[in-house]
């Protein structure tokens, strides 16, 4: 019909992990092109967590750059992950074609939808160096952790409550793909911003009960639910500053504050335990101001009060609030 067109390859990651197919190539996107006009189609795949997924659009040594105004593109410089949407049929300029039933969610969601793969290379590194647990404890604590994270997900999900993956759940992600089968709990994050009074009580409804509350929504909030195979859900509020980000932690015996302070960061989607969600895009310095340099190499030691490098003390919860900011169930 008259259009020049490129076709924009790359690895299936769905894929990763089967020696025979890992490395397979798929279409990702394709450019049509007549004179000053440009179609862009982007190929969308079904990823396990039941969410969809398209890849970056990279361009190979040997392509034309200056085929399309490729900077300009929506969807070009990151993979993106988007909810499954409903679609409906609409005629415009008497052709027929298909929309998201609810445009302004889908739109709302290219916004936001920059997704992270798993570091599958390093991870396998990792584990040559540092060998997996796969101990019957090792596999069902992970099973547990899976299933507790699924719960949360599902829980905050019907209250519209964003979170993302924080401190030993985040590393595990990040460094070897997985649940850390030593971390005994599941840590997600969620800006105080996004708190919700009744957040407690639908956990608490989904079968978590309420295991401790530390501090309050105006400082240092923390809150721990118990799953009901004894692993903790513990849930971290962070606080917004003009150049740092901090969470709060609360000692009981003593009443001392502690604050980690980490740098700025904004979100990303990533597949973690077959489900869609959240990390900090960044990743790395992330973890480096919780774990320091030596991320990479694991600690079973770990004394949340002085092992952190983005610890600090954050003086100290006046004796007549102990009733309220030191509640343990």
């Amino acid at each position: 019909m008259g259009f020049q067109w490129q076709k924009y390859e790359g690895k299936d990651p769905r894929l990763e992990g089967m020696e025979d197919l890992s490395g397979t190539q798929i279409p990702l996107h394709y450019i049509f092109k007549m004179a000053a006009h440009a179609i862009h189609l982007v190929v969308f795949y079904e990823r396990s967590g039941n969410y969809l997924w398209h890849g970056p659009l990279r361009l190979k040594k040997n392509m034309d750059r200056k085929f399309a105004p490729f900077r300009k593109l929506q969807f070009g410089r990151y993979a993106g992950a988007f909810n499954r949407a409903e679609l409906t049929q609409i005629t415009i300029d008497g052709l027929k074609v298909q929309i998201p039933k609810d445009p302004s969610q889908f739109l709302k969601e290219m916004a936001h939808s920059r997704f992270l793969e798993c570091r599958f290379k390093e991870a396998r590194a990792f584990f040559q160096l540092y060998p997996d647990d796969i101990s019957p404890e090792g596999i069902e604590f992970r099973k547990k952790a899976k299933a507790l994270l699924h719960l949360a997900a599902f829980t905050l999900d019907n209250l519209g409550v964003s979170f993302w993956l924080s401190s030993g759940t985040c590393l595990g992600w990040y460094r070897q793909c997985n649940i850390i089968p030593y971390s005994k709990d599941v840590d997600i994050g969620i800006f105080i911003k996004d708190y919700k009074s009744d957040i407690i009580p639908a956990f608490q409804n989904a079968g978590l009960p309420l295991k401790h509350k530390f501090g309050k929504v105006e400082d240092s909030l923390e809150l721990s639910f118990l799953g009901s195979d004894d692993v903790k859900l513990d849930v971290f509020f962070f606080y917004e500053e003009d150049d740092y980000m901090w969470n709060g932690g609360t000692q009981v015996k003593s009443g001392k504050k502690f604050k980690y302070l980490f740098p700025k960061f904004t979100h990303c989607w990533t597949e973690f335990a077959e489900m869609k969600v959240r990390v900090p895009c960044e990743t790395l310095e992330y973890l480096e101001a919780n774990y320091g340099k030596g991320w990479d190499v694991p600690v079973k030691i770990w004394d949340w009060k002085s092992s952190p490098p983005n610890v600090q003390p954050n003086g100290m919860w006046p004796v007549d609030e102990w009733d309220d900011v030191i509640q343990i169930y």
